[in-house]
């Protein structure tokens, strides 16, 4: 398990990637915030959810409130937005709450944005569960949701509280998508650092096997130069 710090002149936290971390999800967010407050949001996928939702809510002494966003870069809207907004509101959400963003790119942009603005914003932590997520849009605050016009047209820089990054998780997730998260990890790796990549091509095998000590060097690193660009950004 490894912790990377990220800085910057508005928000510092550490991104854990890691095993076993959805499982201790929830005392491991105490670790952060001290006591969970009363009301607890889950925001992620149903195909999500199926998989590993059990396993999220073991951890918790008071299962928290899920809510689902639709699958699909055509539920990144403003529409979804505000239904998960009166969600919150009508499952008794205050100032106080709290939000994890569980899922991939698109529940963690969303999530970021709906905790950006319920009640003029209320804290959340991303657990991201896709390879590119953990390694990139989980990393650095950027949220919001899309227009007709274009992509993330609206939004706002919210960083999280803390990122975990369960390499577990990964263990249910098509090849296709492993390998799409793979490639930022090259294209980061070619630009900053080449020990990475040599390291990607002498373990070939073992990451696309997934193997977790292989995945989490990768992982790791990547997310090491996430954070050092946020720093600087």
């Amino acid at each position: 398990m490894q912790t990377i710090r990220v800085e910057t002149p508005s928000a510092k936290y550490d991104v854990i990637a890691g095993s076993g971390l959805i499982e201790t999800l929830a005392p491991r967010i105490e670790r952060v915030v001290g006591r969970l407050p009363r009301r607890v949001f889950v925001l992620t996928s149903a195909p999500i959810w199926a998989l590993w939702g059990h396993c999220l809510q073991q951890s918790f002494r008071e299962a928290p409130v899920v809510l689902f966003l639709e699958p699909g870069e055509k539920y990144k809207t403003l529409a979804s937005v505000e239904k998960l907004l009166r969600q919150m509101a009508q499952a008794g959400g205050d100032r106080g709450s709290l939000l994890i963003a569980f899922g991939g790119g698109i529940v963690g942009d969303v999530g970021g944005f709906v905790a950006a603005i319920y009640m003029r914003g209320i804290p959340y932590v991303q657990v991201p569960t896709t390879f590119l997520a953990q390694v990139d849009s989980s990393v650095g605050g950027n949220t919001g949701v899309n227009l007709p016009e274009g992509k993330n047209l609206v939004g706002s820089f919210n960083h999280p509280l803390a990122v975990f990054a369960d390499i577990g998780v990964l263990g249910t997730l098509p090849d296709q998508e492993l390998r799409a998260g793979l490639m930022e990890s090259v294209k980061a790796g070619i630009i900053r650092d080449r020990a990475l990549v040599r390291f990607m091509e002498e373990h070939a095998t073992e990451v696309l096997g997934r193997d977790p000590k292989a995945l989490e060097r990768v992982i790791a690193a990547s997310i090491r130069m996430k954070a050092g660009v946020v720093n600087r950004d």
